[in-house]
């Protein structure tokens, strides 16, 4: 039986319900100083605020060494009413030390299949899903070796593999490496990002395989690209896609959050969802925000 691997256990995919298929909790990096999202209190608020607007899941991506507060995720799931699915992996390599990253040659992927199976540190709460990451264009020895492991992971557990494309490019060659030479299933990988590269050829050749594609966001970083979310989306549906697609908010830093004055993670379904409504219909919409996250991220768990 598939089951989706929340903090607070195992849940029937069908209970997800209404699902921000990629978000931040909490996250903290050398690359984003004096915004981390850091604070207890405004990720539940902000969970409670993602509960108001209607939202029943959240798929946190921050990855191995990047702040998850693993510990903090499952009294703020029971407190907000909200399913949390939260990630093992690794991120780029300029998010961590060169002590963190040596610390971990030669074990990665033993590193993720035991944060997937049995907790992370001493927590008990287990991992969903395994984040990597490419690179502009292209993947380099970092990403290689990232990616690597987590095929290997995915082999021994079963897990789906969600990447952060960056800048929403190299989706092929992230294929080519999970789903090609390491033999890792389309439909257990998870590529974000899609929005900020708006090519459309590009992102029906990635449909195409049979992965699903991630469009997150708005962002001031990527407002550029944000606005042409609704149009890709819409062609990937005419082509006969809709069912690899979804929606996410990724909240990366302190301001964005809604608590703060920012879209935060209310924002997908306060004006992202009816926005597309308009492009798409209710209905697909609908299945895009609760069956297809409830497929991605079930897994028959090994």
């Amino acid at each position: 039986m598939s089951a989706v691997r929340t903090v607070l256990g195992d849940v029937a995919p069908d209970e997800l319900g209404v699902t921000d298929a990629h978000d931040h909790l909490f996250f903290r990096s050398p690359r984003l100083p004096g915004q981390e999202l850091d604070d207890v209190r405004a990720a539940g608020s902000e969970l409670a605020a993602f509960r108001a607007a209607g939202g029943s899941a959240v798929v946190q991506w921050t990855p191995y060494g990047l702040g998850r507060r693993a510990a903090e995720l499952p009294p703020l799931s029971r407190a907000a009413g909200v399913h949390v699915v939260c990630a093992t992996g690794l991120h780029q390599d300029v998010h961590y030390d060169e002590d963190t990253l040596a610390a971990l040659r030669g074990r990665l992927a033993d590193v993720f299949v035991a944060e997937l199976t049995e907790g992370i540190g001493d927590t008990g709460v287990r991992a969903g899903l395994v984040k990597v990451a490419g690179g502009f264009h292209g993947l380099d020895a970092h990403a290689r070796w990232t990616m690597t492991a987590a095929a290997e992971a995915h082999h021994a557990t079963g897990a789906p593999v969600a990447v952060h494309l960056e800048m929403g490019t190299a989706a092929l060659d992230v294929l080519d490496l999970l789903c090609g030479a390491s033999e890792v299933p389309p439909d257990r990988v998870i590529l974000g990002h899609l929005n900020r590269f708006p090519d459309p050829v590009l992102h029906r050749q990635a449909a195409e395989s049979g992965c699903y594609l991630a469009f997150d966001g708005p962002s001031r970083t990527h407002h550029a690209t944000d606005w042409r979310m609704p149009e890709a989306v819409h062609a990937l549906a005419e082509a006969g896609h809709g069912d690899r697609l979804l929606l996410g908010g990724d909240t990366v830093t302190a301001g964005a959050r809604s608590v703060d004055g920012g879209p935060g993670m209310p924002y997908l379904l306060r004006r992202i969802r009816p926005r597309l409504a308009a492009e798409l219909g209710a209905d697909l919409v609908d299945r895009i925000l609760t069956e297809n996250p409830a497929r991605a991220f079930a897994t028959a768990w090994r």
